[in-house]
């Protein structure tokens, strides 16, 4: 888990440098780092796709990073008209984390809540002491 954290590091790295060419009008350098920047998030999906709740936070991630790919490619060439495109890759994030946050953290949270009564339920063990 700690490479993919390094890696995940480096995704901010990347995304902060993409999203700065972009308000800073640098339209090459902003469109080139598109590339790289969503490919190190499918990478970073696919490394932890085992994680349930990491692979759900991490496509919602990868939406956000096309989405806003999107908007900027549209701000830059297309005279803001792709922002409808780009709300399709937001929703389908935001429905990625609500199907996540609704359904399967739910059964989560309440699978460990029988288990936290399976262990008060448990007899007391006897402790003994090293003498």
């Amino acid at each position: 888990m700690k490479s993919v954290r390094r890696v995940e590091n480096v995704h901010i790295f990347l995304w902060l440098l993409k999203d700065s060419c972009w308000v800073m009008d640098f339209q090459i350098l902003g469109v080139f780092m598109i590339l790289p920047t969503i490919l190190v998030a499918f990478f970073i999906t696919w490394r932890t796709r085992k994680i349930i709740t990491e692979l759900f936070h991490n496509i919602a991630v990868c939406c956000w990073v096309c989405a806003n790919s999107v908007w900027m490619i549209g701000e830059f060439f297309y005279d803001d008209t792709t922002r409808p495109y780009a709300t399709v890759f937001f929703v389908s994030g935001v429905l990625v984390m609500a199907y996540y946050y609704l359904f399967l953290n739910s059964r989560r949270v309440n699978q460990n809540e029988e288990q936290d009564v399976e262990l008060v339920s448990l007899p007391e063990s006897k402790v003994y002491e090293k003498v």
